[in-house]
């Protein structure tokens, strides 16, 4: 085990923290780390949300810049104050990378290399470069490690498999400190509720219909977020520079499992599950091989039923937390539907 890194006194650059991950991850941080103190650098683009943070705001630990990753000369005036990077910024959402790729390898890619170029000419003790399993592609036995070749099916994979190979190679060629982190999917508050749990949730809670793809077969393996915030903590202090590391909690649980737990927690009818035309290249099955992250001491927490029941209770009881997300992304929610609905 490398020798651990402190962060007593340090200053974290954490970028795209107005998302999802990005402030549950700050939120972890302050909790846990009273010395350390968070730069969060957000675009704020439809994901982007500072009511996710609204308790943390005035913090003097904490602090905002509102700025795009692929700004350099931003870039470079953070980088002179802080002393490591977590780097979360990205497009993500896999029906919206289908629809408009150029923005996923714009921020995905691009965005990436910036930090990365930045760094360069920076003095970074470690920068935590947060991947995605989808890079691996579909898999309908066994479990990827972190050796396996990447085969990303979707453009939004193939853009993340892009950046994380981009930081691989800025390890290798000039010697950076980075640490890559493939973590499985993701749930918990504060998640944008386009993505599956939360739209079902709160679609079931507006007794709306809850599109579920093809036959609700394909696999996730589920990690609860709070979780993944403990597994960047554990390899910025344990982790070895230049290694990569799955982060997976083996819930491999059916989409239709999950949708019908939802209905069952919210004591909704099951007949507002209705099955959907199939996503474009969907993948079958997700599933990683994670003891190399299990070596440094990390396992998963959170019970997977515990966790899907708080995070169902979470978004019932902060309606108006998505209720307002949902109304300024109706747009794209017709746009949504009609486009599946060309391909009945």
């Amino acid at each position: 085990m490398a020798e651990e890194r402190d962060f007593k006194g340090k200053v974290l650059l954490v970028t795209g923290g107005a998302g999802f991950i990005g402030s549950n991850f700050i939120h972890y941080m302050l909790k846990n780390y009273p010395d350390c103190k968070i730069v969060n650098l957000d675009k704020l683009t439809y994901a982007g949300n500072l009511d996710n943070l609204k308790d943390v705001e005035s913090d003097p630990r904490y602090e905002f810049i509102h700025g795009d990753i692929r700004d350099k000369e931003l870039v470079q005036k953070i980088y002179k104050r802080v002393h490591g990077v977590v780097h979360l910024a990205a497009e993500t959402h896999v029906d919206r990378s289908i629809m408009d790729a150029g923005e996923f390898v714009l921020t995905d890619v691009f965005g990436s290399f910036v930090l990365l170029e930045t760094m360069r000419n920076a003095n970074i003790e470690f920068f935590i470069h947060v991947s995605t399993d989808e890079v691996y592609g579909s898999r309908d036995q066994g479990f990827f490690n972190e050796e396996d070749p990447l085969n990303p099916s979707s453009p939004y994979a193939a853009s993340k498999a892009g950046a994380d190979r981009l930081a691989y190679s800025y390890t290798i060629t000039h010697d950076l400190p980075i640490i890559i982190l493939r973590p499985s999917n993701n749930f918990g508050p504060y998640q944008y509720p386009e993505k599956f749990i939360p739209l079902f949730v709160t679609n079931a809670l507006e007794d709306k219909i809850l599109p579920l793809y093809g036959k609700g077969t394909n696999v996730r393996d589920w990690l609860y977020v709070e979780d993944n915030c403990r597994a960047i903590d554990i390899v910025m202090r344990n982790g070895k520079l230049g290694e990569v590391y799955n982060v997976g909690a083996s819930n491999e649980v059916k989409n239709i499992d999950i949708a019908i737990r939802i209905v069952n927690l919210l004591e909704k009818p099951k007949d507002l599950i209705k099955f959907v035309s199939d996503r474009l290249g969907h993948d079958k099955r997700y599933a990683l091989d994670c003891s190399k992250i299990h070596a440094l001491g990390w396992k998963p927490e959170k019970n997977f039923e515990e966790a899907l029941t708080f995070s169902v209770r979470w978004y019932q009881e902060n309606p108006g937390w998505w209720r307002k997300i949902k109304e300024k992304s109706r747009d794209f929610q017709e746009f949504y539907a009609k486009y599946y609905a060309k391909r009945k």
